[in-house]
C-alpha cells in the first residue's frame, strides 16, 4: 500500500488562461500556514516576453491563498525579475518564517539560455507575504533549492541548499551562520564552497543519481523531517523522479537518523506523466497539521499537486527502513603514488595495487605502465598503512613468458596483481596479456625471499586459464576450504569460482566453473562484475570485495558480498549500494576515466585498508571498519537482492 495518498482534488493548482503570466504552467509550490490561511508561493510561466532582445518564457513567483490547503484563490504575481542577476527568471521558491520575517529563497537566472554559472540562489525578505522589503543574490556559485531552517540549530541560523545542481554530481549541503545578514555575504560563501565536502548531508546513494532539496525542513519530536527530490539513474535514458523522506538529527542535521528507503511517490497519475516536462514529481513544500503530513509538489512541470500521509506512518516506515549505506573513507592525502616520468617502466601510470601485511608493514605491489604500454609491477612500503615510506626504484616483477609478451608498439605485460599469503609463501595471481587474449597466470615467492628482495626467485609463471578464453580478475583464498584451494576469476560478465587439489595444477591443468556470481540488472553492478582482492575470513562468512559496472554511466565502483562459511558457492549478503566510487578528479579523469579499482587490502586492528587504482593512472587508499561493513551486510533490513 502506498505511503502517500494523492489528494482527490489534484491538481490543486492549474494554469489559468485569464492570467497571461501563468498561462503555460504553475508548479513547484512552497506552502506556509499562518493562522487559518495557507499561503502558497509557486513558479509560474506564461506567454513569451522580450528580455534583453530575446524572446523567453519568463518564470516568476506567484502567490495564492487557501483556508483549507486545497482550494486556492487570490492568485497574483509576487516576485518578478528586477535585478540583473535574475533578469531571465525567478524559479522554485521556498519560504521560511523566522525572527518576524518571511525569507523566500528562489533560483535566479542571469543569462539565457541558462547555464550553470548563471543559475544561483537568491532571497527575498517580506514582512507580510504581500510586499517585498529587500532581495539579495545569495550564492556566488551554481546552486538551487535553498531553504532556511525555521529555528536556530545549536544557537546558529542554518540553511540547506543544493550545490552544483547543474554541474553534477550535485550535493545537498548545510550552512550555518551567526546572523541572517551573512546569507548574502559573498566572502562567507566563497569560504564555505571551498570546503564543500565538509558540509554535505550524505543522502545520495550513488553518483549516477541526482538529488535536490525539496521542501523546507519540518521540526518533529524525532528530528528534522526533510522531503526531497531523488532522481534515479539521472545520467541514463530512463531517469526516474522520486519523492523521498529522511529524518535528520535535531542538533546536527548533517547526520541522517533514518529515511524511507522506498520512494514516497513516483510519476504515475496523468497530471504527473504528461505536461511541459513529462514524468516528473518534484516536492517543494510541506506542512504538518494535526498529525497529517501534506506535501505540495510539481506535476510534469505544469501543475501543483498535493499528497498526504499520517506523520506516524512516515515515522514507522522510517524505523523499518534499511540502515544507511556504509562508505569507505578515502585517505585525505590521495593519491599515494603517481607516475614517475624519470622511470620509463612507470612513466605513464601506476595503478591497481595488491597489498600484503608482513611484520606489521604494508607492502603495496602495484601495476606499472610504461610509455610504450607495457605492464609490470613495482613496490611501495608503508609502516602505518596510510603513508608511503619507501618506493623501490626497480621493478619487482616483469614479463618473462611468451604468454605475457607482445609486439612492440602494442599493449602487453603483467597486469592487476593479487597477492595471497599461505603459510610462508606469497602467491601472485595476475592477468598475463600477450596483446591478444588476457589470461590468468600464477607465480610464487617465499616470504623470506620477498623480504630479501630476491625478485629473480619468483617461480616460473604458469597459465591457469583455459586456452582461447578471456579470463581476468583472479585471486586465491588464503586457506583451503573442504581440503581444496579456492580461486575466484572472471569469465565476463560473471565472477566464477573454482577449486583445485594443488597449486601446481598437476591434476587439473586449468581453472573451471564450479560456482557463478552474476551481475544484477538495474543495480550499480548490472553490466559486469569481478573480484578485487582475496577474501577475508570472518566468523560470519567470507567477506569479498568486488567491482561492478553500471548500465547507466559505466563507471567502475566497489561493493562487498558475504559468502556462506560452510558453502563458499553461496552468497548470503551483497551490498545494495557501492561502498567506493569515483568522485575525486584523479578518479574521474586519467588513462581510463571514472574508475576506482582495488586489487588488495590489509586488515589492521579491525580496520580494512583498501588500496585502489584511480582512473587507471594513480594509486590511492581508503579504509572501512570490518564490523561496520559486516553489520550493514547482515542487517535484517538491508535489501537481500543477491542475484537476477
Amino acid at each position: 500500500m502506498p505511503l502517500f495518498t494523492r489528494h482527490p482534488s489534484n491538481p490543486v493548482l492549474k494554469p489559468q488562461d485569464k492570467n497571461p503570466w501563468e498561462r503555460l504552467a504553475v508548479f513547484n509550490g512552497t506552502a506556509i500556514k499562518r493562522s487559518d490561511t495557507t499561503h502558497l508561493l509557486y513558479r509560474a510561466m506564461g506567454e513569451e516576453t522580450e528580455v534583453a532582445g530575446r524572446k523567453v518564457r519568463l518564470s516568476i513567483i506567484g502567490r495564492a491563498e487557501s483556508t483549507d490547503g486545497v482550494t486556492f484563490t487570490n492568485r497574483t504575481p509576487f516576485i518578478t525579475p528586477t535585478e540583473p542577476w535574475e533578469r531571465f527568471g525567478c524559479e522554485d521558491p521556498r519560504v521560511t518564517y523566522i525572527d518576524g520575517m518571511y525569507y523566500i529563497f528562489y533560483t535566479a537566472l542571469s543569462s539565457y539560455p541558462p547555464g550553470a554559472p548563471s543559475i544561483k540562489s537568491a532571497v527575498a525578505l517580506s514582512p507580510d507575504l504581500i510586499t517585498i522589503k529587500e532581495r539579495h543574490l545569495v550564492t556566488p556559485f551554481n546552486s538551487k533549492g535553498m531553504t532556511l531552517f525555521p529555528e536556530k540549530v545549536n544557537g546558529k541560523y542554518a540553511a540547506m541548499l543544493t550545490a552544483n545542481t547543474d554541474l553534477p554530481p550535485a550535493v545537498i549541503a548545510l550552512a550555518a551562520f551567526d546572523t541572517l545578514e551573512t546569507l548574502w555575504n559573498p566572502y562567507y560563501w566563497q569560504e564555505w564552497y571551498a570546503h564543500l565536502p565538509e558540509h554535505v548531508i550524505p543522502l545520495k546513494r550513488i553518483t549516477s543519481d541526482q538529488i535536490e532539496v525539496g521542501a523546507p525542513p519540518l521540526r518533529t519530536e524525532h528530528g528534522w523531517l526533510l522531503i526531497y527530490s531523488y532522481i534515479k539513474d539521472y545520467f541514463g535514458s530512463k531517469k526516474t523522479f522520486r519523492i523521498e523522506a529522511a529524518m535528520l538529527e535535531n542538533d546536527n542535521p548533517q547526520n541522517i537518523r533514518a529515511r524511507v528507503i522506498d520512494p514516497c511517490l513516483v510519476p504515475e497519475a496523468p497530471y504527473e506523466k504528461q505536461g511541459v516536462v513529462a514524468d516528473i514529481v518534484f516536492p517543494s513544500g510541506a506542512l504538518i497539521d494535526k498529525g497529517l503530513l501534506s506535501v505540495y509538489y510539481g506535476g510534469a512541470d505544469t501543475c501543483i499537486c498535493l499528497a498526504t500521509a499520517p506523520l506516524a506512518d512516515v515515522i514507522a516506515k522510517m524505523n523499518q527502513a534499511a540502515p544507511e549505506p556504509v562508505k569507505c573513507d578515502k585517505f585525505v592525502h590521495n593519491p599515494l603514488l603517481v607516475p614517475v616520468p624519470e622511470h620509463p617502466w612507470e612513466a605513464k601510470a601506476v595503478f591497481n595495487p595488491a597489498a600484503v601485511l608482513i611484520e606489521d608493514k604494508t607492502y603495496i605491489i602495484y601495476r606499472t605502465l610504461s610509455d610504450r604500454d607495457v605492464s609490470a609491477m613495482g613496490l611501495a612500503i608503508s609502516y602505518d598503512g596510510v603513508h608511503i615510506d619507501e618506493r623501490l626504484n626497480e621493478l619487482i616483477y616483469e614479463p618473462r613468458a611468451p604468454f605475457e609478451k607482445g609486439e612492440a608498439g602494442h599493449s602487453y605485460g603483467c597486469e592487476d596483481p593479487r597477492i595471497t599469503r599461505i603459510d610462508d609463501t606469497l602467491y601472485l595471481l595476475y592477468t598475463a596479456f600477450d596483446g591478444q587474449i588476457p589470461r590468468l597466470a600464477i607465480s610464487s615467492l617465499p616470504v623470506a625471499d620477498f623480504l630479501a628482495r630476491s625478485w629473480k626467485k619468483w617461480s616460473e609463471p604458469k597459465i591457469i586459464s583455459p586456452p582461447g578464453m578471456t579470463d581476468k580478475d583472479g585471486c586465491l583464498f588464503p586457506e583451503k576450504v573442504d581440503g581444496k584451494y579456492v580461486f575466484f576469476h572472471r569469465i565476463e560478465p560473471n565472477i566464477v569460482l573454482d577449486m583445485t587439489d594443488d597449486l601446481t595444477f598437476s591434476t587439473k591443468k586449468y581453472l573451471d566453473l564450479t560456482g557463478i556470481i552474476f551481475p544484477r540488472p538495474k543495480y550499480w553492478d548490472g553490466v559486469k562484475i569481478g573480484i578485487n582482492s582475496p577474501p577475508i575470513k570472518t566468523d560470519k562468512g567470507w567477506l569479498v570485495f568486488y567491482h561492478g559496472i553500471s548500465q547507466i554511466d559505466h563507471h567502475y565502483r566497489l561493493g562487498a558480498l558475504l559468502l556462506d562459511p560452510e558453502d563458499v558457492t553461496k552468497v548470503i549478503a551483497r551490498s545494495p549500494h557501492p561502498i567506493l566510487e569515483p568522485e575525486a578528479p584523479f578518479e574521474l579523469r586519467g588513462v581510463v576515466n571514472n574508475v576506482v579499482f582495488p586489487c588488495g587490502h590489509v586488515l589492521r586492528d579491525g580496520m580494512i585498508y583498501i588500496y585502489y587504482g584511480g582512473a587507471d593512472t594513480v594509486v590511492c587508499g581508503a579504509t572501512i571498519r570490518l564490523d561496520d561493513l559486516l553489520s550493514y551486510l547482515l542487517d535484517t533490513n538491508t535489501p537481500r537482492y543477491l542475484a537476477p
